[in-house]
């Protein structure tokens, strides 16, 4: 008896959806298009009525497909690292930037995620485009991620979940990226197509701070600097200040700047912007300069000192501006001799200081600035006070414990026997940290620890005999110089 009433509720059933297929069709085909559209809508609404869940749709192009969606982007970035573990299907993808491989849920794939007791799905899907209106329909597909999750969770997907998303995703992106080391140079403004501000080389400087020779005390400090400037977006929006931060790096030459400066970026994970002055022809083009550059970045002016006319003191005694008067037209002769060879500067100190910190200074944010130089007495004080270059790092001779630390880097040793007598020479001498290193490096495949310890402790003594005759002789030439 049961089975008979089961098989009459399926018939009934049977016969109520043949019958709603039958009049939706007579609808359809003969209903104007209005009430059709009427019907449908209708339909829609109650089923959003009855249905609990909501949908998000996040296009991979919004507009045209000339721009890629940031969201769409950070969402990727953000599933990536879900998706390998939870994913069936997945497709493997090199990231344009970085080349690096990647796993990525394919098409229809779902994976969830889980956030503050929430649980919310994603679906990577494809729709077709819409016709060009020629009967031409062979646009490509676009794709979208969908977000669905209940309606109750609506205010918090809304305001904490999307941008958990999106800050997590930017951060992958940052993180997996290639970093570049970009330059500026001579350029025709007049050029078709037009030349960019900068052009750039993938950068892959392999130096760290565990291989700079420096004390490890100074060297942790800087570290600890460079991290704290690094996380404190809120603070420098808090006292109402630009977030960047200046550097100096001073020193005889082969002390490390430059490597100091590669241990930086690639502590931070920053791009490097190489700011070549002489090729910058006015004050207007260094702005132009500053605005192209991104944050997460490090700008660099090398020997500063030896950087167009910018070593001077802005404030000048009486006595000197008549010297300077008189050195007006050698300038102005150099200047046109500059211009005829590789190029000729406008940027003034003034123009230079509003680079650094002001209004166009904070044009972007998590900026750092580094200038290098020879010679820190030959730079004008309003250059590098503090405020604009915000700290000031001595790179000096190679001390011992510097020694130690290319030791290991260079000969994988971190004790020796001859230790001593590099220690007692090098308290006697000034060498620097490139010339030590080049004594380590190892000039054939047979070369040991010992024979390579054995040219530096040589390498020393001669600088020592060197030093010795040097100073021998200004004494004498002291002692003989007329009252």
């Amino acid at each position: 008896m049961a089975a008979i009433t089961m098989a009459e509720m399926w018939t009934t059933v049977g016969s109520t959806i043949a019958s709603f297929m039958f009049v939706w069709t007579i609808i359809r085909q003969y209903c104007p298009y209005e009430v059709r559209q009427f019907l449908e809508k209708s339909m829609h609404r109650l089923r959003s009525f009855l249905n609990p869940y909501i949908h998000v749709s996040i296009d991979e192009f919004m507009g045209t497909r000339l721009n890629r969606s940031e969201a769409y982007a950070a969402v990727e970035a953000y599933l990536s690292t879900n998706s390998a573990k939870s994913a069936k299907r997945l497709k493997l993808e090199m990231e344009k930037d970085s080349k690096k491989i990647v796993l990525t849920m394919d098409e229809y794939e779902k994976v969830t995620d889980e956030f503050q007791g929430a649980e919310i799905s994603w679906v990577l899907g494809t729709k077709s485009s819409q016709p060009m209106g020629n009967g031409n329909n062979s646009q490509p597909e676009r794709r979208y991620y969908n977000l669905t999750f209940h309606k109750r969770y609506r205010e918090m997907i809304a305001e904490s979940y999307l941008e958990h998303v999106m800050k997590k995703g930017k951060e992958i992106r940052v993180k997996n990226r290639q970093r570049k080391l970009y330059t500026n140079g001579a350029r025709d403004e007049y050029a078709y197509p037009r030349q960019p501000m900068w052009s750039d080389v993938p950068f892959e400087d392999p130096a760290r701070f565990e291989s700079v020779a420096m004390e490890a005390e100074k060297k942790q400090e800087i570290i600890e600097d460079l991290l704290t400037f690094s996380q404190s977006r809120d603070f420098y929006a808090r006292i109402g200040k630009a977030w960047k931060r200046g550097y100096l790096l001073y020193g005889p030459p082969g002390t490390g700047k430059s490597t100091m400066i590669a241990a930086m970026a690639n502590l931070l994970n920053y791009d490097v912007y190489d700011l070549e002055l002489t090729a910058v022809k006015d004050n207007t083009e260094l702005k132009k300069l500053l605005i192209e550059i991104t944050g997460k970045s490090i700008i660099v002016i090398e020997d500063i000192d030896c950087s167009l006319d910018l070593t001077g003191h802005r404030k000048k005694k009486k006595t000197e501006k008549e010297t300077e008067d008189k050195n007006e037209e050698e300038k102005k002769e150099n200047n046109l001799k500059d211009w005829e060879g590789k190029g000729s500067s406008k940027v003034t100190l003034s123009g230079l200081l509003n680079f650094i910190d002001g209004l166009w200074s904070a044009s972007g944010g998590e900026r750092i600035i580094v200038f290098t130089t020879n010679y820190v007495e030959k730079l004008d004080p309003a250059l590098i006070r503090r405020g604009r270059m915000d700290k000031h790092i001595e790179l000096s001779y190679c001390s011992f414990e510097g020694f130690k630390v290319l030791a290991k880097n260079y000969l994988l040793v971190e004790t020796h026997p001859l230790f001593d007598t590099i220690d007692r020479l090098m308290e006697e001498t000034k060498i620097t940290p490139a010339d030590v290193a080049e004594e380590l490096m190892r000039k054939s495949p047979t070369e040991d620890v010992e024979k390579s310890l054995s040219k530096l402790i040589q390498a020393l003594e001669e600088v020592k005999k060197e030093a010795a005759t040097k100073k021998a002789e200004e004494e004498t030439r002291v002692k003989h110089q007329p009252q």
